[in-house]
This record gives C-alpha cells, sequence and structure tokens, in this order.
C-alpha cells in the first residue's frame, strides 16, 4: 500500500494571556485540554467520532478520553510532558497517517505549571544528579546556562548577544492578542534584567503558564474536504543524543546537522528556502545552536547572524512570530506547531509573515526534531 501525503488540519490553543492574568483561578489541566481539542475539532469543521488516533502529551489518555467522549480510538499513546516531545508527537502522528495504522490523528497537550507553582529547578535531584546539585546544577536553565558560557568563550559572543532575541519575541508578543507578555522591551532594559543562572537572565527564560494546545493530523486527501486549508508536513526528521544530562559538548550541533541533511533531502529545499522559523527556544541560546545546527546561520556566528533585523518581522528570516516561550506562553514547543499552521494559513494578523509558504519548526534538545511544513 502507497504511502499517504499528510497535513495538519486544525489546531487549538488557550488565551494564555487571559489565564494568566487571572492569578487567583485555578485551571484544571484536563479542561485546557478539553477546550482546545473542541477549538480544534470546530477549526477543522471534524467531530470526535473522526478521530481514530489519540496522542496525549502530560495528561493521560484514560482520563481525557472519558472526559471527552473519545472512548473508542483505534490507536493511543502517552508521551511525557516534556518540550522534546512537541515535534516527536507530530512525528508519530505523521507515521499513523502515513502508515494507514489511523486516519485523524488528535495531538493534544496541556499544563497547569502556573496553578500548580511549578519551578523549573532548585527541588531535590534525583539520585544521579546528587553530585550536580551540589554545585546548584538543579535546573535545565543552569546546563544550558553553562553550555552559553561555552559558546560565549569559543566564539566571542559579548554579553548582550542574546538581547536581540528577547526583544524579538517580545516585539511579537507584542503582536499577538493571546500572549502572555505584550509589552516590547529595548536592549537596555534586557540588560537590566536579574541574573538566574549568570550569564542567563531572567528574560532568557521561558514563561511558566496554565494553557492547551491540540492539533489534528490527516491524509492529504481527506483534507481537502474539511473546513480550512491544509497546511502539508512536507518532510520531518529526527534524532537522539541521549545523556543524563542536558549538556552537550559541541551544542547539540553534530546532530542537528545529521537531522538537517535528512530534512532538507526529503524536503527538497534548504534554509535559504524557508520564510518562517518556530524555534524551540525554552531558554534563548538554544536559538543560537539551532539556527546553527540546521544552517540558517553560520557556526559560531549565530550571534551576528540574528542582529539587525535579519530575524524580525519584515526581515528575511522572521523567527518565533508569536513571541515564542518568553513571551507567548511555554506550550513545550505545541503553541510553536499552531503558530507555524497560523501563519502558512495566513490567519496570523498584525504578526503575519508576508507571502508565507513554507515553515520550519526545530527543536534541539536530548531529541532533535525538525518539520518542514508548507501551504498547500
Amino acid at each position: 500500500m502507497p504511502e499517504k501525503d499528510v497535513a495538519i488540519v486544525g489546531v487549538g490553543s488557550s488565551d494564555f494571556r487571559r489565564l494568566y492574568a487571572d492569578k487567583g483561578r485555578p485551571n484544571d489541566v484536563y479542561q485546557l485540554a478539553a477546550e482546545a481539542f473542541r477549538d480544534a475539532l470546530d477549526d477543522c469543521g471534524a467531530d470526535k467520532r473522526d478521530i481514530d488516533g489519540l496522542l496525549c502529551i502530560n495528561i493521560g489518555y484514560g482520563r481525557f478520553g472519558e472526559m471527552t467522549g473519545l472512548t473508542g480510538p483505534a490507536f493511543v499513546h502517552d508521551l511525557e510532558g516534556t518540550g522534546r516531545m512537541s515535534g516527536v508527537a507530530l512525528q508519530e502522528a505523521y507515521a499513523l497517517v502515513r502508515s494507514g495504522t489511523a486516519e485523524m490523528v488528535a495531538c493534544v497537550y496541556a499544563t497547569n505549571g502556573r496553578t500548580a507553582g511549578l519551578k523549573y529547578g532548585g527541588g531535590d535531584a534525583d539520585p544521579a544528579g546528587a553530585y550536580d546539585a551540589m554545585y546548584g546544577m538543579t535546573s535545565t536553565g543552569a546546563y544550558v546556562s553553562m553550555m552559553y558560557q561555552r559558546y560565549s568563550t569559543l566564539y566571542g559572543a559579548p554579553e548582550d548577544a542574546l538581547a536581540p532575541l528577547a526583544v524579538n519575541n517580545r516585539a511579537n508578543g507584542a503582536r499577538n492578542p493571546i500572549a502572555v507578555f505584550q509589552k516590547e522591551i529595548s536592549r537596555d532594559e534586557y540588560m537590566d534584567s536579574r541574573f538566574i543562572a549568570e550569564p542567563l537572565r531572567k528574560l532568557d527564560y521561558c514563561i511558566i503558564n496554565d494553557g492547551a494546545v491540540a492539533f489534528i493530523v490527516t491524509t492529504a486527501d481527506r483534507a481537502r474536504g474539511l473546513r480550512k486549508k491544509p497546511v502539508r508536513v512536507a518532510a520531518t526528521a529526527g534524532r537522539a543524543e541521549l545523556s543524563r544530562s542536558y549538556i552537550s559538548p559541541d551544542f547539540y550541533y553534530s546532530t542537528s546537522a545529521a537531522v538537517a541533511e535528512e530534512l532538507y533531502k526529503k524536503a527538497g529545499m534548504g534554509p535559504d528556502d524557508i520564510d518562517c522559523m518556530q524555534v524551540y527556544d525554552n531558554f534563548l541560546p538554544t536559538i543560537l545552536f539551532t539556527l546553527e545546527g540546521f544552517g540558517h546561520a553560520p557556526r559560531g556566528g549565530a550571534w551576528e547572524w540574528v542582529r539587525d533585523g535579519r530575524v524580525e518581522l519584515g526581515g528575511e528570516r522572521p523567527l518565533n512570530t508569536s513571541g515564542g516561550h518568553t513571551s507567548e506562553s511555554y506550550m513545550q514547543g505545541f503553541a510553536l506547531h499552531v503558530e507555524a499552521v497560523r501563519q502558512l494559513r495566513g490567519e496570523a494578523g498584525e504578526r503575519q509573515v508576508e507571502n508565507c509558504r513554507t515553515a520550519q519548526y526545530m527543536c534541539v534538545s536530548p531529541i532533535v526534531t525538525s518539520h518542514v511544513l508548507v501551504a498547500d
């Protein structure tokens, strides 16, 4: 049986700004998930009875299925609540649809980190990490900070090298009505923000907020009969670089370059063909590592490449047009997929990239993933 072309046909997401502003109201993670799933179904005009594959991330499929009445899918799977899973989830949905195992797959992610008082770091270390904890290495941010210290030393990145990325994310958030942070910042405001794990500042860190995201994946043939213009998954690729800690001596460069080579070959295009980039940015140095590993910027030179408006809206290659993880929301990569779809449909309002036909999602982490999405 020939493999099928695959498309994203429906997306749904929370109003992150409203949820963040209403700090007195606790949010149930399953209720948030059900609302995003409902919105994704409505977005494409499908019915829950059409869903025969369900991937739940950071929530359990049993409770979610019971809550939504989605009790008879042919394939279900729970994935851990980590950022690397956003790329993995789409890859799994893509494989299910492409192989014919399922025809319409819902990927649903939700978190109530703000309600639960979640802290990224500072807690009890696992036994294997106890020796790291003695030196303050109690969070992913601390590990990324150490990588960035090495990067800065090797490549001469100055103290304000990350400022253009922070400023760009906030400028894009200011154009996004559902972004948590909607006030632009200046380079000086960035430099005045306090250190969390030096050299990383508060404005280099992702948000902790509540919300949910859902997207629906199906065959390109099925997509043509649905409500919205489909967004085709032209190619996807991934590779793991597994270790106990979130550290890669070469900043995941070799792994990212291997994924990039496979991805661009499958897609029949390269970095210069990409109109819009959505880059997983749990911490801002990750963007530099990503741009270099995927061939958008020269190795060791991404901190210079992102200057002078190149990644801003209206620039050569707009980046994280929703505001990313430091301004829109921290949905661990899932909301970046939704933003890519909205850009390719021309639905991004004030932050719309002109003539956007191709978008690339990239996640550099212990599982590196990337997709090229195209407007059909």
